[in-house]
C-alpha cells in the first residue's frame, strides 16, 4: 500500500454519491475497519466505499467488503439509507454521500486491513465505547444486530 496521498474526487461534489457499507456478523462478533481516507479518516467504522457505474447495490457491498476485509460476503437486508454530509468552514459542502448500510455474514476469504482501511478487527459489540464510533455508526450497528438476532431465531 501506498503512503502517497490520493486525490480525493469525491470531494465538493456537484451531486450526492451512493455508498454501500456492511455490518459484518459471526460468532456474536462484529467487523469494524480504521478508516485510511476521509472523510473519517483515522476513525473506526463499519467497512463501506462508493458504488460503481453500472454496479448494483448489493455487487457493490460485496466488491467493497473484498477489496477492504478481504472477506466474502452473503449480502443480507439493508439496515439503514441516509445522508452523510460534511461541510468545509465556509459552509461549502465538502462530502455528500447517501449511504446504504446492509447486514452481511461473512462466507469465505481471510480477514485483513485492505485498500482503503488501516486495520480490520472482530469485536464483542459490548467493547464499541472503545473505538470512538460516531452516533450514526452505532445506531446502525445497535440496528444490524437486533435484525440479526431475530433471523438467527
Amino acid at each position: 500500500m501506498s503512503d502517497e496521498p490520493r486525490v480525493d474526487s469525491r470531494q465538493y461534489p456537484e451531486r450526492p454519491i451512493v455508498g454501500v457499507g456492511a455490518v459484518i456478523v459471526q460468532g456474536g462478533k462484529l467487523l469494524l475497519v480504521k478508516r485510511r481516507y476521509e472523510p473519517l479518516a483515522g476513525r473506526w467504522s463499519i467497512p463501506g466505499g462508493t458504488l460503481e457505474l453500472g454496479e448494483t447495490l448489493e455487487t457493490g457491498v460485496a466488491r467493497e467488503m473484498r477489496e477492504e476485509t478481504g472477506l466474502e460476503i452473503e449480502v443480507g437486508p439493508v439496515i439503514e439509507v441516509f445522508d452523510r454530509i460534511i461541510f468545509d468552514a465556509d459552509k461549502r459542502v465538502r462530502y455528500h454521500f447517501v449511504l446504504v448500510d446492509y447486514l452481511c455474514w461473512p462466507v469465505g476469504g481471510v480477514l485483513r486491513a485492505g485498500s482503503d482501511v488501516d486495520e480490520a478487527v472482530m469485536v464483542d459489540p459490548a467493547s464499541l465505547d472503545r473505538f470512538d464510533l460516531t452516533e450514526k455508526a452505532r445506531e446502525v450497528i445497535a440496528r444490524a444486530l437486533e435484525v440479526a438476532m431475530v433471523l438467527e431465531k
